[in-house]
């Protein structure tokens, strides 16, 4: 895919937090004051034909991505809406830890985007030696800018991946994410190569929504031998909790034998809490009905997720218990592909 010849491309850079615009200290790394100030010297240096013309702003209170929630996801939407019409594309500085949730999370806020979002950050500081930001900002602004990429997407490393597809999966390399169930969308080589075939279509319509987000809403509950019905209890026991994200074993399993664990699951689906399937897996689908322990699952009210991510579902259904007051409805969107998060079954 070539680049495309827009005049005027300018693009809004969003500091939200993370690696990328820390230092050194004895404690360790810990946020640069006024990064914002510096990136804006460190871009204006090396400024070439290559890269757009670009403004860079910051959240009032930059958020180390370890903690992340998902009331940031409202904080770093509302600016790039606010501008939405006055920029080519958007480029969003993140921490790396949680980055791919909040790619996840920002793509379905942001369904039917016709702009480029795209997410990067580094696993060195920008202005220590060595650093990867370098690269990776100078790659996410020129697919802001100059290509027609209609997706929230992370960029890092060799790869633009779709930032709901996107997982860190490596804690020092410095090609630090992958997407285990759906291909990069561009390679980042000596040239830059946008798979223009893997893109999700041209929106009909733009769909922007940003919900009044409740951090306590969704919980996440690993599959281990011997878990009991006492532990889903006590997971979904808050008033505050309303869905679930469920990690079973392979294509979608669970101990179906276990009474006790299996009418726990029930309970908490007839009062209304959505349960969400996803595989322990790296790679692979939830087919709930291939065997029996999955099919069980089905008859207790869990959705099978797909081939989703686990921060994929966990936004999603954050995104879904924010925006639709039927637990029903969010049932039945789960299982929909919104942008691109899952393959349908065929």
């Amino acid at each position: 895919m070539t680049a495309d010849a827009r005049p005027n491309q300018r693009v809004l850079v969003l500091y939200t937090g993370g690696t990328v615009g820390m230092e050194p200290s004895p404690e360790g790394y810990r946020p640069m004051p006024d990064f914002a100030g510096r990136l804006r010297e460190t871009l204006q240096r090396s400024a070439s034909d290559e890269l757009p013309e670009l403004d860079v702003v910051a959240l009032e209170r930059p958020i180390d991505s370890a903690n992340l929630s998902p009331l940031h996801w409202q904080r770093m939407a509302e600016p790039l809406l606010a501008n939405w019409d006055a920029y080519t594309g958007f480029v969003l500085l993140h921490g790396t830890d949680t980055m791919a949730w909040s790619a996840s999370a920002l793509s379905f806020i942001l369904q039917g985007t016709d702009k480029p979002v795209i997410f990067t950050g580094s696993q060195i500081p920008l202005l220590q030696p060595r650093s990867d930001a370098p690269a990776h900002l100078q790659a996410a602004l020129q697919l802001a800018a100059h290509h027609r990429v209609p997706e929230v997407g992370l960029c890092f490393g060799r790869h633009l991946w779709r930032g709901n597809r996107s997982s860190k999966i490596a804690s020092q390399a410095l090609d630090a994410f992958g997407s285990p169930n759906y291909p990069p969308l561009a390679d980042l080589a000596i040239e830059l190569q946008v798979h223009t075939e893997r893109l999700l279509r041209a929106p009909a319509q733009q769909r922007f929504i940003v919900p009044a987000f409740d951090p306590q809403a969704v919980a996440v509950l690993n599959l281990y031998p011997g878990i009991s019905g006492h532990v889903v209890d006590a997971l979904l026991g808050c008033a505050h909790v309303r869905g679930l994200v469920l990690r079973s074993y392979g294509v979608g399993n669970a101990p179906e034998a276990d009474r006790s664990f299996m009418q726990a699951l029930e309970r908490a689906s007839q009062r209304g809490v959505v349960l969400l399937n996803t595989t322990l897996c790296a790679t692979g689908p939830v087919v709930q009905g291939a065997y029996a322990t999955g099919s069980a699952l089905t008859q207790a009210g869990v959705v099978p997720g797909a081939d989703m991510t686990l921060e994929a579902a966990f936004a999603k259904l954050h995104v879904l218990l924010g925006t639709e007051t039927d637990p029903d409805r969010v049932r039945e969107r789960l299982g929909q592909p919104l942008c691109g998060e899952l393959t349908p079954a065929t």
